[in-house]
């Protein structure tokens, strides 16, 4: 049996006659940019979302940046962040020609270590960026804290945490802005690259759609030097058909998760944690030990796919050397120990035990 990490057939099986028609309406509609489904969509996500205000824009890298740009963050400016994420996060802050300042993260949570924020502020900072790793949402009620205390703006990546929550409110309806990828391994994705901002600041909104035209309002009129971060019609068109299913998918997710937690509990891993207040929508299902590598030989052998998020912590990146930031003891342990296990909603009870009785063999053939 060979177990896949994800499984985009299975999914796309299951909607195969409304994604088709969805498609096929857009075809026949002659729209393919800011489109009607675009709209549509916008309203819907700020509707799921709770927010006033939604826009669709290319990808979930351009979310962050073009919500740091429409925030006036630029060079020289500190933005506070995690270093145990995609390397986007901290590539958006450097795009602008601002500096991205690392902080270590929570152990049992993975996500930024709130205790630390403080320490790294300075004179320069001017934004915090969390974000809620693997479909749980980081602690927003001590960051807005801080940033109300500091005056700093708050932008929630939640890339991989659409309807997640933290004590009712959903992941990107916290802060300022929330930034969110449509990539298709995402619990709510297309067929090739979106994203979307959502937020409650009219003005901000404005500004974000100034500058995903090119910085223009009216077509040939340039009122700032913009991008080019425009939602495709058809995949706005997708993203509507399967935002009908989200909620189910991610329900889906968490009995798996949940199954896995019970499985697993006699055995030498470390699961993942489920903050108390908290709905982790389990966009990776994460697990933890010392001897990952070996591990994950033994589970390929037995046609277990898994994979490794995130090999090389950020500022120990090529491409951060030159920063020169101190250790961050918590993140470059864990970086080295945690992978994930399948986990996608159509996956079966059988193969969930696949990969569990895979895991155990894997694990007694280390310790012998």
């Amino acid at each position: 049996m060979r177990i896949p990490l994800v499984d985009l057939k299975s999914q796309y099986e299951s909607i195969r006659e409304e994604i088709n028609a969805a498609i096929r309406g857009v075809l026949e509609s002659g729209q393919y940019i800011q489109g009607p489904n675009v709209k549509a969509l916008e309203e819907e996500i700020a509707a799921y979302c709770g927010t006033k205000y939604a826009v669709g824009v290319a990808s979930g890298t351009d979310a962050l940046i073009l919500s740091l740009d429409a925030y006036g963050i630029g060079p020289g400016d500190e933005v506070i962040t995690t270093s145990y994420s995609f390397f986007a996060t901290a590539e958006a802050v450097s795009r602008l020609g601002a500096i991205p300042v690392f902080v270590d993260i929570d152990e049992h949570t993975y996500n930024m270590d709130t205790a630390r924020i403080k320490e790294k502020i300075t004179g320069r900072t001017r934004a915090i960026l969390p974000v809620h790793l693997f479909g749980q949402a980081a602690l927003m009620d001590e960051i807005m804290e801080i940033s109300e205390r500091r005056n700093l703006v708050v932008i929630e990546d939640a890339c991989q945490a659409i309807g997640a929550s933290i004590k009712g409110r959903k992941a990107g309806s916290v802060g300022h802005a929330g930034c969110f990828s449509f990539f298709p391994t995402k619990n709510l994705s297309c067929y090739g690259d979106g994203g979307m901002i959502t937020t409650n600041d009219q003005e901000f909104a404005e500004r974000v759609k100034v500058l995903r035209a090119h910085g223009s309002r009216k077509k040939y009129f340039n009122e700032i030097v913009g991008y080019n971060s425009r939602l495709d019609e058809m995949q706005a068109a997708i993203l509507r058909v399967k935002l009908k299913y989200l909620d189910q998918w991610n329900e889906a997710r968490r009995k798996k998760a949940h199954h896995y937690n019970e499985l697993l509990t006699e055995l030498d891993v470390k699961t993942p944690v489920e903050l108390a207040g908290a709905k982790h929508i389990y966009h990776l299902y994460i697990v933890r030990h010392k001897a990952r590598n070996e591990i994950i030989a033994a589970l390929k052998k037995a046609g277990v796919d898994c994979g490794i998020y995130y090999p090389v912590p950020l500022h120990l990146q090529d491409a951060y050397r030159h920063t020169g930031t101190q250790a961050l003891p918590v993140v470059e342990t864990v970086s080295r120990e945690t992978f994930a296990l399948p986990l996608y909603p159509e996956m079966s009870d059988n193969q969930l035990g696949f990969v569990v009785k895979s895991l155990a063999e894997a694990l007694m053939s280390i310790r012998i």
